[in-house]
Formats: structure tokens, sequence, C-alpha cells
């Protein structure tokens, strides 16, 4: 026999979060409120593979890109076939959108989605090379009113789960129709200032990407570049007036940051980020934008779309730097059974069942344990009500129903149908 002694303790690979009980509640409570907003306006759910061809994420989200050039899982499979592990879900999106014909239909195609996404970044607070992410995409019309859509459910979603301190940020990008002429203008500033060799070649490629830089030397050389929003054609100039307009008409609160540029090459016209202060460095949230021409880009129809993604990670975070508890996230169950004996706990376990059966999240203590010790596992459930049953409860046909919140009790008849009426 081997001795398990001898072998190394494994731990989750670097920058791979963990997400266990009790903190595992918060977490599921924000992925599912941000889907639940999602399907309330009227976004289906799409399940994406974790891995595509590596071509669709170097065509779709841009070859300039950080994402692309130094963050992706990029792999030969079995077959010699280069694959990447996702690192966003809008160009798988829009693959599936073409692939399977979902844009010959109704108009826009409105789909959610949510799970992890990968990219190989330096590990700190906030910034993880396995990311959690809840996305929707609006795929087919053009309308600044959609985008508006888009920009409220995001801020809505924050809202639904308690946090408040943070920040949208705003801009448009322009399109095809005043894009070239600004990046014109931008190159010819930029190919003035003594930038190093990596640099110059970004400006080179996409010249945005350079006014991304976070570097201060980088940034202080910039500073008086030329911008986007300054040199908007008229319908873009129009398309992002009705945007914020809307968004005014609707409650939202934003900033306009003219100098703002999202990390995927893919953005056109509206451009968005939320940002948390209480984060650090790594403040983002969540954000997205319209893409204008990427389904074309994929080999698909030229329809436009716009989206977002919210990291699910990240407002974890945002809510504990708030200092916000969300509500019953530590409740593993709403109630919790305890059979005093060997004849009770049999009982009980039928009338555990019958209660799941209705819809009640239940759990029962197992294992013989003594009344203390079995309320233990009571607390430990965050239960509101716990089910005593005894030898006395037993032969009376009975079962005591505690309120563990209000500290009452109150006996009934040991039966589902009753005990749903006393917890309800």
């Amino acid at each position: 026999m081997s001795d398990n002694s001898t072998f190394k303790a494994l731990s989750a690979p670097k920058g791979v979060p963990d997400y266990v009980p009790p903190g595992s509640g918060t977490f599921i409570r924000v992925r599912d409120e941000f889907a639940r907003q999602a399907r309330l306006a009227g976004y289906q759910h799409i399940e994406l593979p974790v891995f595509e061809d590596t071509a669709l994420f170097a065509r779709g989200v841009g070859e300039s890109t950080d994402v692309v050039t130094k963050e992706m899982y990029t792999f030969a499979d079995r077959g010699e076939r280069s694959v990447t592990l996702r690192p966003e879900g809008t160009a798988g999106v829009m693959r599936a959108v073409i692939e399977h014909n979902l844009d010959r239909g109704y108009l826009p195609v409105k789909l959610n989605y949510y799970g992890p996404f990968f990219r190989y970044e330096r590990p700190q607070a906030g910034r993880y090379r396995q990311l959690q992410q809840v996305g929707v995409e609006a795929i087919g019309v053009d309308d600044p009113l959609l985008d508006a859509e888009v920009i409220a459910l995001a801020d809505r979603c924050y809202r639904a789960v308690g946090l408040s301190g943070f920040r949208l940020e705003l801009t448009s990008l322009g399109d095809h129709t005043c894009r070239p002429a600004y990046r014109e203008k931008l190159q010819e500033f930029l190919f003035k200032l003594p930038l190093d060799e990596e640099t110059r070649r970004r400006a080179e490629i996409n010249p945005l990407r350079v006014l991304d830089d976070k570097r201060p030397e980088v940034q202080e050389l910039t500073a008086e570049a030329p911008l986007m929003l300054d040199h908007l054609s008229g319908p873009c100039r129009e398309h992002f007036e009705t945007v914020t307009g809307t968004l005014d008409d609707l409650g939202v609160d934003y900033v306009v940051n003219p100098r703002m540029v999202r990390g995927l090459d893919y953005y056109t016209k509206t451009t968005f980020e939320f940002v948390h202060d209480g984060l650090g460095a790594q403040s983002g949230i969540g954000g997205g934008g319209r893409y204008d021409g990427l389904m074309a880009q994929i080999g698909g129809q030229d329809l436009s779309g716009i989206g977002f993604g919210l990291g699910v990670d990240r407002t974890v975070l945002a809510l504990e730097a708030e200092g916000v508890e969300l509500d019953g996230a530590q409740r593993r169950v709403d109630v919790f059974g305890v059979g005093m004996g060997t004849e009770a706990s049999s009982r009980m376990s039928l009338l555990i069942d019958a209660l799941r059966a209705a819809g009640v999240s239940a759990d029962m203590s197992y294992g013989g344990r003594g009344l203390k010790g079995a309320m233990k596992g009571a607390d430990r459930a965050g239960a509101r009500f716990a089910l005593v049953l005894g030898e006395r409860e037993l032969e009376a046909g009975e079962v005591a129903v505690k309120d563990l919140a209000e500290h009452t009790q109150v006996t009934v008849a040991l039966s589902a149908e009753a005990v749903l009426a006393a917890i309800r």
C-alpha cells in the first residue's frame, strides 16, 4: 500500500479562485440575479463552448489587443487544431448566431450567458486567470434606444444586488464614417512623440490602444491627443446624444469619459464601463459597447450589435468593500429537520423529502446526533425553521416547528401539509 502522507497537498492553479461555502452563497446570488434581470428584459439563455477555434478570437477580438497577443490560453488539440479557452463571450455568441441562423429571424436577437472566461494575466486582487462573467448581447438592430436599454439593464443588475458606490463612464468611439479620418489625426499626433518601439508598433496597428496605456509617462505624453468624441460624424453624434438623452430620461447616472478605450478592438459608437473605486487598481466591474461590423468580420451578415459583460468576481469584492451582505446569501436551506432516535429520524427523512417535493429547501441531521448538536447543524445551515421529532411527538403524530428567527414554537400534525401551513 502507498502512504498518502508522502504526497504533497495540491492547490488550485495560480490565479484561479475557489468559491466555497459559505462565501459561495454570495457568488451564486450575484450571478443568478444578474441572469434574472436579463431574462426580465427578454434575453434568452445561450450556453457557449468553453473553447473555440483560435481564429475566432484572433479575428473577432483583434490581433492588436493584449487579450490576443499576451493573455489567451491557446493550445493544439490531438488533431493538431489550434483551440483557445474563451477569453470573452461576444465572439462566441456571434459565431453561434451565425452557425444556427438566429440572425435570420426576428431582430434583435437578445441572448444572455454566464460562466468562466480565461486570460493569462498577472494575478492580483480582482484580476484572475479564470474570471466569472454574466453577459448579454442584442444583435441585428442599430438603434440608440437599444444601447440605452443595455446600459440601463447593467445598471439595474448592480443595484438589484445592493451595490451603489459605482460609476458609469460613457463615450462614443465613432464608426467607419469618422474613425478613419480620426485615426489619421491620432497617428499624426502619436508619431511625433518619443514612443518606445512596442508602443509605436501598437500605434501603427490600432492607435486608440495607445490612449489606453496605463503608464504615467505615456499618459503624460498623450494628454493633448485628439479625442474621438470631438471628431464624430453627424449621425454618430446624433446616435450618442440619443443614448445619453434616454439615459437621462431613465434616471441612469453617468459620466462622459472621452479618453475611455475598452480592451477589445471590435467596439464602435456607444462604449461604456462601470467602475468601483473601492477595488483599487482593478476598479472596472463590468462594461461593454456596440460592435458594428463584428458579425461580418467573422463570416456572417453585416449586422450590428451591442452587449455587456459584468464581472461576478469583482461585484462580490465590491459588495464586500461596501459592507453589503445579501439577505439569505449564507442560507443553505430554509428548513432543518431533527429526529431524535432511529424511528423518529426515519420518519423525519420522509417528511423532509415531502417538503423538498413541495419546493421547500430542506435538510436534516444525520448520524444520531443529540438535540444540542443537531441544532448547531440547523444554525450552520442558516435555516429559518427547525423541525424537531422525538418519541413523544412521534407517538402523538405531531412535530414541533421552531421559528429560529422569532424564537417561537408551534406543534402541528406530522405531515408536509401541516408543516407547509406553519412555515408560510
